[in-house]
């Protein structure tokens, strides 16, 4: 059994090991099977493996030069109170809301101050200030997963508030993250969330912000540590070489450092219950990533792009030998930016060459039919749908509708990408309402049993990532 604990108490859902049969659910008895799946599916409390998010991107817990203090600091917790306008005004919305024309400073210029900072000073009317905004996004997916997680969490419409229930939310959300990581375990419960792997920068594994918080934070959480930083650390002068270095004990200066300096952060990462590596540079350049050998790298200085390219490859590798080696996962970013260039088929050579290291393609859209192709041809290349119902809920239904009766069932995750709980709650809402439509669909006429529907979408929300990543080894 696994347990997921709850905050108060050491009251815990327990979840069968049996991963993928229907009484996962522990939605009551089902019903009796028919000839076929035509009947009424509900998914609604089959257990969910968040197996890629971001919880915790938020303004309340404060950034770092990088990115999220959460991401490089265990057991971050807010540094100021948390309120709607921290959840809403995300990452995401923060990033999209920009590139359809709004300008959020913009909207309280007549304060002289920042949005951010306008916003904790008159929380109500920076809300009414980008009403706006919201309506013109309004049915995006990002909004409508942040809309969804409230309401099942709060029980409050964000689309619908006044100023007394505006001022009764942000207070409820504020006291909740008093408390975060009590928080999200609360959440998790609620919304049948089983388990959490979360990305983190390398610093992560050497920073706590406090014994205590870490030790909360890393009871239920597990991670995957983040390779693409390494890959930006050419430069004759990095700052973040220097600090990395300092705390990995070794200055990577040719390959033979290098490799010490990458074993010192996967041995640490390995002992703080890390369980695989994550990169994106599918934002910046292609998935073809060459072999080179040692002669042929220059490993710091002012590099020509071409030897910028032949040193990132030799990390890459280095990185996926190690990751191999320990069995680890390897989830890479592909599709949705850069759109040229970030197709998973170079992949192939990748996972070829490194068979004990399961690539796991997150997001994939547009590339849906070579996202599949690669998960049905090569045994350890999977796909996790994760921040699909974040960009567009029907970008999620495309995609199950084109694999469902093409890739194996054992190949797909279904994690969320979300930058907090509560947005993953929502996200988590519409996979599995989406689910059970499609699998009714596209099962009718197979003479599939309701109890197989039943259990191939258990795997897909739970089961398949617990046999991917393992079981957690904390209770």
């Amino acid at each position: 059994m696994i347990s997921c604990p709850d905050r108060t108490s050491s009251e815990t859902m327990k979840i069968s090991r049996r991963d993928l049969i229907p009484q996962l659910a522990a939605a009551g008895p089902l019903q009796r099977v028919r000839a076929d799946s035509s009947a009424l599916l509900d998914f609604s409390s089959l257990p969910n493996c968040c197996s890629h998010e971001h919880w915790g991107s938020v303004s309340s817990i404060g950034r770092m030069p990088g990115g999220y203090r959460a991401d490089f600091e265990c057991g971050a917790r807010p540094g100021e109170r948390t309120g709607l306008l921290d959840l809403v005004v995300d990452p995401y919305f923060r990033n999209w809301a920009p590139r359809g024309g709004a300008n959020f400073d913009e909207l309280v210029a007549d304060s002289g101050m920042k949005f951010d900072e306008y916003a904790k000073r008159s929380p109500w009317d920076a809300w009414h200030r980008i009403q706006p905004v919201l309506r013109q996004h309004q049915f995006t997916g990002v909004v409508q997963c942040v809309r969804r997680g409230v309401l099942k969490l709060y029980g409050s419409d964000l689309l619908s508030l006044d100023q007394r229930s505006f001022a009764r939310l942000n207070e409820a959300i504020g006291s909740r993250y008093a408390a975060i990581f009590a928080w999200y375990r609360s959440a998790m419960r609620q919304a049948h969330f089983s388990d959490l792997i979360r990305p983190v920068q390398p610093e992560f594994y050497f920073r706590e912000a406090s014994r205590e918080s870490a030790a909360e934070e890393m009871a239920f959480t597990r991670t995957v540590l983040r390779i693409d930083p390494f890959l930006e650390l050419w430069p004759t002068e990095s700052p973040r070489r220097r600090t990395l270095a300092d705390m990995a004990g070794v200055d990577p200066v040719d390959a033979d450092t290098w490799r010490s300096f990458l074993e010192r952060f996967f041995e640490v990462a390995a002992k703080k219950s890390a369980v695989g590596i994550k990169q994106l540079q599918a934002y910046r350049r292609s998935l073809e990533y060459q072999s080179r050998e040692d002669n042929a790298v220059n490993f710091r200085g002012d590099l020509t792009p071409r030897e910028v390219r032949a040193f990132q490859d030799w990390v890459v590798h280095e990185c996926c030998k190690l990751a191999h080696e320990r069995g680890w996962v390897h989830q890479v970013h592909v599709g949705t930016n850069n759109l040229g260039e970030s197709s998973p088929l170079p992949l192939v050579p990748l996972a070829e060459r490194y068979p004990r290291m399961n690539v796991v393609m997150i997001h994939c859209w547009p590339f849906l039919k070579e996202s599949g192709w690669l998960a049905k041809h090569v045994p350890n290349v999977y796909i996790d749908t994760c921040w699909q119902p974040v960009l567009n809920p029907q970008f999620f239904r495309e995609a199950l509708t084109m694999w469902w009766n093409y890739v194996p069932v054992h190949k797909i995750t279904c994690g969320h990408d979300s930058t907090s709980v509560e947005m993953a709650v929502g996200s988590s809402m519409f996979t599995r309402e989406i689910m059970a439509e499609v699998l009714r669909e596209r099962t009718r006429g197979t003479g599939s049993k309701h109890s197989e529907v039943t259990s191939a979408a258990a795997a897909l929300l739970h089961g398949n990532a617990i046999r991917i990543y393992g079981r957690p080894k904390f209770s």
